[in-house]
């Protein structure tokens, strides 16, 4: 997902799930949107992956980098949402993996450590990546840069999201009740915001941030939404950028489609807060970095 799906999710996802019935009628829209949205990177090397990922012929496993960004005029704007995927199609599942904003780790291209989402104000989507890359060990081949308003947006065209809260708050103005409910695009956005009266903290707000992301992704598979297209790809042009080539996209559609239904999250939640020079830092813990780490380079078959 402003955290919440800000995000790519906005923007991927629903050109990544949209049927392929849609995408062969609407054809010539799609491949507009896609290049108006196409971000390529100036320096592609990866010291994980020598050569890029081939999806095209070789249904090679391959990642994403969603970064959730808040852009206001004369504010380069920080990357609040960080969200990974690995995407198999082989076993049909995606892993999705909320980094916390404030974990501490070097800036890649920098001599010194910060929190994680100041990555994408020092160097912006390319920084984002490599810095990631190097957080957890695997490679980054695709990035989606989303501001947060096309969330709004986009929640609102698709006529809302259905959720299952498990907690019951107030935020904002919004009363959020234990149940199912059906969110706008304002209140999905409160929805995923909340942090600081939940028990569980950030990790209750990735949860939160799942269940938006699903609903988004089960909302833009069904075939009534066909005639919001032209809607949807106005709001992705304002407020999206990703470096994944209109073929690529085609392909992801075809034969990923099945593994982005199935989506399994997992954390990074056993670190420390801790106060550095009077600032609050995220410290992961190492055991549990490394076994992450594992598990995606296993899920990326590396």
């Amino acid at each position: 997902m402003k955290k919440a799906w800000k995000w790519i999710i906005s923007t991927a996802i629903v050109l990544v799930s949209t049927s392929l019935i849609v995408i062969l009628n609407v054809y010539g829209d799609i491949k507009s949107t896609a290049n108006e949205i196409y971000t390529p990177m100036e320096d592609k090397s990866s010291e994980i992956r020598m050569q890029p990922v081939n999806i095209t012929t070789e249904m090679e496993p391959f990642s994403a980098l969603v970064l959730g960004v808040d852009e206001r005029e004369g504010d380069v704007g920080r990357s609040d949402t960080m969200i990974v995927l690995t995407v198999n199609p082989t076993l049909q599942t995606t892993k999705m993996l909320s980094i916390p904003r404030d974990t501490y780790t070097e800036m890649v291209g920098k001599d010194f450590k910060d929190k994680i989402n100041h990555a994408y104000s020092f160097g912006g989507m390319e920084m984002s990546m490599k810095t990631v890359e190097k957080l957890l060990g695997i490679p980054i081949d695709y990035v989606v840069k989303v501001n947060m308003v096309s969330f709004v947006d986009i929640i609102d065209i698709l006529g809302g999201v259905k959720v299952k809260n498990t907690l019951n708050f107030n935020f904002q103005g919004e009363h959020f009740p234990i149940g199912e409910l059906v969110l706008n695009g304002e209140q999905s956005l409160k929805y995923v915001r909340m942090r600081y009266d939940d028990p569980t903290g950030d990790f209750g707000r990735q949860n939160r941030q799942k269940q938006v992301i699903q609903g988004v992704l089960d909302e833009s598979l069904s075939i009534k939404k066909v005639w919001n297209y032209k809607s949807i790809f106005k709001t992705l042009e304002k407020n999206v950028e990703m470096n994944v080539p209109f073929e690529d996209l085609l392909s992801i559609q075809k034969n990923y489609g099945d593994s982005l239904k199935k989506i399994e999250q997992v954390y990074m939640n056993k670190g420390t807060n801790t106060k550095l020079d009077g600032i609050y830092y995220y410290l992961p813990d190492e055991s549990e970095l490394q076994q992450l780490q594992e598990d995606l380079k296993k899920h990326m078959e590396i």
